[in-house]
């Protein structure tokens, strides 16, 4: 009981200084673990929230996750270079600063990271994180060195912020299964939280590249969801097997006009390979495209 009562008296004086202070915002790396250190000092816990910024309903459970489990809650704003290829839109990527920052100190953020490019990337850095195998597939087929940049930019982003916990959602599965990997490997001392995708209204997995569909095209793209959440009840229900799921999930979207697939794909959750006989836990998987915008979806399932 004293105990308890001890943790809540902690957690009214956390939420009484975070209504109190303002959110603040720091460009340089030196500064913000300068910060961590000073809460680490003082037994204080740290959730990161890496984002690229163009916040929306999906960061922000992250960020309310974070601020349930955490003490001080920082979140990066940093749309990384090093994970886009030449012909992808690295400049077009929406940057809207002033309602990110809205919803940072709606949301209670404590400490805002807004590095520049050569903050994170200075001049001679060549150093780089491999992400293995597992980089090279699905979405790292045809963007080689995406997950290259993926995994740099979080292990630096961890280092300079110190967190205790990292947030990351599922709709990057691949993402998040590599960066667990990486955290595994290099035995950093954190932990990741993944959360659940976060839907539109209309089954759309949210994403800061929505804002790029009219709204015709939205129409067409609200097809990949609809398909993969129906190919994940044929799994439970029917017993349909990774091959039938793979050929009717590609049949029913080539047939969607204005949507080209790239791919759509049933893997073990755990690894991102062809399933066995034997595997429960899995998650399909699939991205396309709508016109000049690409989007990704997945829906785990046990069968």
């Amino acid at each position: 009981m004293f105990v308890q009562a001890i943790f809540r008296l902690r957690m009214k004086v956390t939420e009484a200084s975070r209504a109190v202070s303002p959110v603040q915002s720091r460009k340089a790396p030196s500064a913000v673990t300068r910060i961590a250190n000073s809460w680490r000092n003082e037994g204080l816990s740290i959730g990161l929230v890496p984002t690229m910024g163009a916040l929306h309903e999906g960061h922000l459970s992250l960020i309310r996750k974070a601020r349930q489990q955490c003490d001080r809650v920082i979140v990066s704003i940093f749309v990384n270079p090093a994970q886009f290829a030449p012909h992808e839109d690295l400049k077009r990527y929406p940057r809207p600063v002033r309602n990110d920052s809205r919803l940072l100190k709606q949301e209670g953020c404590d400490l805002v990271f807004r590095p520049g490019p050569s903050d994170i990337y200075p001049p001679g850095f060549d150093t780089w994180v491999n992400p293995g195998q597992l980089g090279s597939v699905l979405e790292g087929k045809p963007r080689p060195d995406h997950f290259r940049g993926v995994a740099t930019v979080c292990l630096k982003l961890f280092q300079i912020c110190r967190p205790h916990r990292a947030y990351f959602g599922q709709k990057d599965f691949q993402q998040t299964r590599i960066i667990d990997n990486m955290i595994r490997d290099l035995k950093l001392n954190l932990k990741l939280v993944t959360m659940p995708i976060v839907r539109e209204s209309d089954g759309l997995a949210m994403s800061s590249r929505n804002r790029y569909l009219s709204e015709r095209e939205r129409k067409t793209a609200t097809h990949i969801s609809t398909t993969i959440l129906d190919l994940a009840k044929q799994i439970k229900s029917h017993k349909r097997s990774p091959g039938w799921i793979e050929r009717e999930g590609k049949s029913r979207l080539a047939a969607v006009r204005g949507l080209k697939l790239d791919y759509l794909v049933v893997r073990n959750a755990a690894t991102l390979v062809e399933p066995t006989r034997g595997d429960r836990n899995l998650v399909i998987l699939v991205a396309a495209r709508v016109r000049s915008t690409r989007l990704i979806d997945n829906v785990r399932v046990r069968r």
